[in-house]
């Protein structure tokens, strides 16, 4: 009788528990679900819009008029779509393992711990958060003849179709090195100190026990740091338009300054939502296989 005497105040108090919590989620749930509907309304909204756009012809002005598969149709057959397609892919193969890599060894530098740490670590991280409007216009005067970078080669790096890309990816690795040393940074501090001890009294070099030791236990985050800046290299729009506006001769026209050029300079929306479409697919199969290649367990 004891026994039970003690346990059902103890019911009483789990269920009142169990309802108190249920109580605070319904709430917690009603002060999000403003948030949640404006985001799924103008974030998953448009997407789903510009797909079904895909299918239509349609102008600013004009009702839109279905016409099935030709908007994809007419991107296979068009050749500016594949000089976009292949300028975005070059960019893509350059400026991603550029970015890992200088974000693991950057990452690699600042997790020891040394006087000035801190300080290294906020100038790194500093052209995050600068414009890179900004920086694409004073990047653009080094790279200019009359820069400093442009007197390196005598003349302007983005007036030459070879050179184009190259300096394009360079001011993109400038801005975006800082996201990646911190996602790396990150993972970094959570590994264990006593597998390096362990491989260090084994005689293991600086470079075996990256390789085989810290490495492996880094590719979550090299994988999740590879989809995120595959991602941002098939939409870079701004840093292009600021800089050649897809010069010279189209060298450096990407897929998004098309899509903005249909939609935008011709108003070919239905057009533009086609290549929207086709890029989120390329996107899409290219971190399947990055999935494969990097974030598969071991």
């Amino acid at each position: 009788m004891t026994v039970t005497a003690e346990a059902r105040p103890r019911r009483v108090t789990a269920r009142r528990r169990s309802a108190g919590a249920r109580y605070e989620a319904r709430w917690g749930l009603a002060f999000v679900l403003p948030c949640f509907l404006l985001f799924l309304a103008f974030r998953f909204g448009p997407a789903v819009v510009g797909t079904l756009l895909g299918f239509f012809e349609y102008t600013v002005g004009d009702s839109p008029t279905f016409v099935g598969l030709d908007n994809f149709q007419r991107m296979l057959h068009d050749p500016l779509f594949w000089q976009a397609l292949k300028v975005t892919v070059i960019y893509t193969v350059l400026y991603l393992p550029l970015s890992v890599g200088v974000s693991v060894g950057l990452a690699l530098l600042v997790r020891r711990s040394f006087r000035g740490v801190r300080l290294f670590r906020s100038i790194f991280f500093l052209p995050v958060i600068t414009s890179l409007v900004l920086a694409a216009t004073i990047f653009t005067w080094l790279f200019s003849s009359s820069g400093p970078l442009g007197e390196l080669i005598g003349g302007s790096w983005l007036a030459s179709p070879v050179l184009v890309i190259p300096a394009l990816v360079i001011v993109s690795v400038w801005s975006r090195f800082g996201y990646g040393m911190l996602i790396v940074l990150a993972r970094l501090q959570d590994l264990p100190r006593e597998l390096e001890e362990a491989a260090l009294s084994d005689g293991a070099g600086p470079w075996q026990r990256f390789r085989y030791v810290v490495l492996p236990q880094l590719r979550p985050a090299i994988f999740f740091l590879a989809v995120i800046e595959t991602t941002n290299s098939f939409q870079v729009f701004d840093l292009v338009y600021v800089m050649t506006s897809g010069g010279p001769g189209r060298s450096s026209y990407t897929l998004v300054m098309d899509l903005y050029d249909q939609g935008f300079k011709y108003f070919d929306l239905g057009y533009a939502s086609a290549l929207g479409v086709a890029l989120f697919v390329l996107t899409l199969f290219v971190a399947l296989i990055q999935r494969l290649l990097i974030g598969r367990a071991k």
